[in-house]
């Protein structure tokens, strides 16, 4: 059977069509025996309005879109994202708002998606992550005139909220205690290079390395995933002139590239150091247990609904809101390097990101 009607609720229940619209309205018209035989016929029916039909009325769709574009793959085994959502559903199911998710191949893909929600009138708002160098998004979101929250940041002013941490400072305290337990050589296994908190990690890490004098600060693009994660991390080990220290921007890749080590022979802490720039029970879990960036995702993923909530509602000041800086949880993976490793070079440093400046 199909989905109901009005008019099959009407043959059931033994009335006019338009006795069921304004019971189903809450409009009056009908006695209250009626309404109440109409409604008990639409609920044993398991009838719901239709939701063009609700947008026509000006009704809400009570829910929320999110699309992300990024290879599949690399979302499925992602635990920020698994937390980020978890978040999410907590308020807005609280709210009885469903979320609507797709993953698609490109930035191109994910704005046509928010082009047809928005003409279906199938949410009442966006979530947008990874905040790409000259984003087109935010104005495609202005010309819709749907509420929207970006989790990333800072803005400058105008266009749709948004939520951030300061991702230059976190790497800048990685970076630093770094050097501090005497490493010189560093490289940094960065994400996608066209997205926005990228390429801050790069320049903090470039710029760290200028005013801490390293001898090599190395950053090299990746797409996340654990299998670029270990082919970069297998390339820097097999340098004659490897680096003592690793960071990820991700565990699952820091995950990799302890596995790689211990296939390499390269001794984790005592000949090389591994930080990973996400914190979840996978870098605690394994052996040794990574020193990484600890926030709480799911808070995060929490104050992203609420805020998005309040722009549907118009109930709260749209402000940006910066959240806490991630902080450094230091574990068994981190050491200073072995004797002989740290030795100062002559050279100037080297940073090589791959990448284009923000």
């Amino acid at each position: 059977m199909g989905r109901p009607t009005i008019a099959d609720i009407a043959r059931r229940a033994g009335v006019s069509k338009g006795a069921v619209s304004f019971a189903l309205n809450g409009r009056p018209g009908v006695s209250e025996a009626t309404r109440a035989r109409i409604l008990r016929v639409a609920d044993e029916m398991n009838w719901r309005p239709h939701s063009a039909a609700r947008a026509l009325g000006g009704a809400r769709a009570d829910a929320v879109g999110l699309v992300i574009a990024r290879p599949a793959r690399t979302i499925g085994v992602e635990p920020f994202f698994s937390q980020l959502l978890s978040g999410l559903q907590a308020v807005l199911s609280a709210h009885s708002v469903a979320l609507h998710l797709m993953v698609v191949e490109d930035t191109a893909a994910e704005i046509e998606v928010y082009r047809n929600w928005a003409s279906e009138h199938r949410v009442d708002g966006f979530i947008v992550v990874d905040l790409q160098v000259r984003d087109p998004r935010p104005e495609v979101l202005e010309e819709l005139a749907l509420p929207a929250v970006v989790l990333g940041g800072p803005g400058r002013g105008g266009g749709p909220l948004r939520i951030w941490a300061d991702d230059r400072e976190a790497m800048l305290s990685i970076v630093d205690y770094l050097a501090a337990i005497g490493h010189r050589r560093i490289a940094h296994l960065a994400g996608l290079p066209h997205f926005q908190h990228t390429q801050r990690r790069i320049r903090a890490l470039r710029d760290a390395s200028r005013r801490l004098g390293l001898e090599e600060a190395v950053s090299v693009p990746t797409d996340f995933s654990d299998a670029e994660g270990a082919a970069a991390t297998r390339t820097l080990l097999s340098r004659p002139r490897r680096p003592t220290a690793i960071v990820y921007d991700s565990d699952v890749m820091a995950v990799a590239g302890l596995g790689v080590a211990g296939e390499m022979g390269v001794a984790v802490p005592g000949e090389l150091s591994i930080v990973s720039f996400d914190d979840s029970v996978l870098a605690r879990i394994v052996h040794p247990p990574l020193t990484a960036l600890s926030r709480d995702t799911f808070a995060l993923g929490e104050q992203v609904a609420r805020s998005l909530l309040a722009v549907v509602d118009q109930t709260g000041p749209a402000r940006d809101l910066q959240m806490p800086t991630p902080r450094l949880t230091v574990r068994e993976s981190t050491s200073p390097p072995a004797a002989g490793s740290s030795v100062r070079a002559t050279v100037a440093p080297t940073v090589d990101s791959g990448s284009e400046p923000v």
